[in-house]
């Protein structure tokens, strides 16, 4: 191993540390902490975000990356290190760009505005959210400007999102889509709608939370590598290795809501789970192709979840822990949660809408 390689691996070690830190905080913040305890957690995500940007923007930092780049050191590294050095070279002279002070603000900008979001969605008054909206979007178009002046900011940040992607790609692909799923949708709406009255009621969320682990568990989600929190809107992530964690929002007026979003997000956490051990420490542990990762967790929740057979083995299990489904036929809930229906919840959404 050559000393920039060695001295590379260092630096990676020291970086994990701090971003482990940050996943940390993040998790507390979304999950746990109490109002008045945010604060001082912003301050501290601000600061250990910072100390990791100053490491990756760091001249010895680019010096290491460019010196790994030349064939002589390039064409020995293993192929996952090869694209983590070609794609950490690209990031660094991006982020070089950025003003440190500009970083900090952005990123407790961030971890601020989620905290008025719960507030606006609790009290049901944009008011409380729009600023910091409106803050969000002119700092996030900055941070693009910084980095390519000339970008168009839509078309950069898709692309650090699902590399390769463009939105005139986009444009047809919805197009195409529009085409037939409208008119299907008008067909469904003319047809007979499945009777949902069975599932009214009362569900207990503790007893909610019992059916989460029975699904996670039946899936395949590894208690031993993960765990489970509550939050108000579903996420998965990752702290580290070994550690995967799917949380979950719980309504004792809609147990549906609940149950696929445990095996949506079981899917993103199975796929985490299973990432080659090879590719830890290198770029191949981040996902630049989110299409991807979102296919593994809607094959699990739609393709698998609302296929009649995948509620065989357990809907008797599924309907000791919710007493109420044990009137509903097994024909009457898969009907139910294969129905139809426009809405404006994009996690609630149907197949079709």
């Amino acid at each position: 191993m050559s000393q920039a390689l060695d001295r590379f691996s260092e630096m990676q070690k020291t970086l994990q540390q701090y971003e482990l830190a940050v996943s940390m905080l993040h998790w507390d913040l979304q999950t746990a902490s109490p109002k008045k305890g945010m604060d001082d957690k912003t301050q501290a995500l601000g600061f250990f975000s910072t100390e990791a940007f100053k490491i990756t923007t760091s001249d010895e930092y680019g010096e290491i990356l460019k010196a790994l780049s030349e064939p002589e050191e390039f064409d020995q590294l293993s192929l996952p290190m090869q694209i983590t050095v070609k794609r950490y070279l690209e990031d660094y002279t991006r982020y070089k760009r950025i003003p440190q002070d500009f970083y900090t603000e952005f990123v407790t900008a961030g971890a601020k505005s989620s905290k008025a979001w719960k507030e606006a969605k609790k009290d049901n008054d944009f008011s409380h959210f729009e600023p910091w909206l409106d803050k969000l979007i002119t700092m996030k178009t900055q941070y693009v400007k910084f980095q390519e002046p000339d970008a168009e900011p839509y078309e950069f940040l898709l692309d650090r999102y699902e590399k390769g992607m463009d939105s005139a790609t986009i444009e047809k692909l919805f197009t195409e889509l529009k085409a037939g799923l409208i008119p299907l949708l008008a067909k469904i709406n003319a047809a007979e709608k499945p009777d949902l009255s069975a599932l009214e009621g009362k569900y207990d969320v503790d007893a909610q939370r019992k059916v989460q682990k029975l699904l996670l568990e039946y899936i395949g989600f590894d208690f031993e590598a993960g765990t489970v929190g509550e939050t108000e809107h579903p996420f998965t992530t990752q702290l580290g290795h070994g550690d995967v964690r799917v949380t979950n929002h719980f309504y004792e007026d809609n147990p549906l809501h609940p149950i696929f979003s445990a095996i949506h997000e079981g899917g993103h956490g199975i796929y985490d789970q299973n990432v080659d051990p090879a590719y830890q420490n290198t770029a191949l542990e981040e996902l630049h192709q989110m299409g991807l990762h979102e296919s593994q967790s809607r094959f699990y929740e739609n393709i698998l979840g609302r296929n009649k057979n995948f509620w065989l083995p357990i809907y008797d299990q599924v309907a000791e822990l919710l007493p109420q489904l044990k009137n509903v036929p097994l024909d009457t809930f898969w009907r139910a949660v294969n129905d139809v229906h426009p809405s404006f919840i994009r996690t609630e959404a149907d197949e079709v809408t």
